[in-house]
């Protein structure tokens, strides 16, 4: 068995940077939300947002949908099933990490003298 570090360090770093765990967990909610919701919801620049959209798109986590509603363009994003699984499964990291690290919590100190 894994020690709650090695398990830490063995987390998805792509997902767990703090905007695109956001973002995964944004879209976890809903079938889709659009780039305006998610730079409300993250509080990211444009730039920002854009960047971490990509990064997930290009690992096949998320999907993009451009299209126009009337004439103004409208980006929206998506988790594909490959996203979902993987937002569920680093969720279940996340709390196996909190339920070791209350037990580790209380264990008595061994001291060797």
């Amino acid at each position: 068995m894994p020690t709650p570090f090695e398990e830490l360090a063995a987390l998805d770093k792509l997902i767990h940077e703090p905007a695109r765990l956001a973002i995964m967990t944004a879209l976890s909610a809903c079938s889709a939300a659009d780039f305006t919701f998610l730079q409300q919801l993250t509080g990211l620049t444009k730039g920002n947002l854009s960047s971490h959209l990509q990064k997930l798109e290009e690992r096949g986590l998320i999907a993009i949908e451009k299209r126009f509603i009337g004439k103004t363009p409208n980006t929206q994003a998506s988790l594909t099933e490959q996203g979902r699984t993987a937002i569920e499964q680093h969720w279940q990291s996340l709390d196996r990490l909190r339920k070791n690290a209350q037990l580790i919590g209380r264990l008595e100190p061994q001291i060797e003298l």
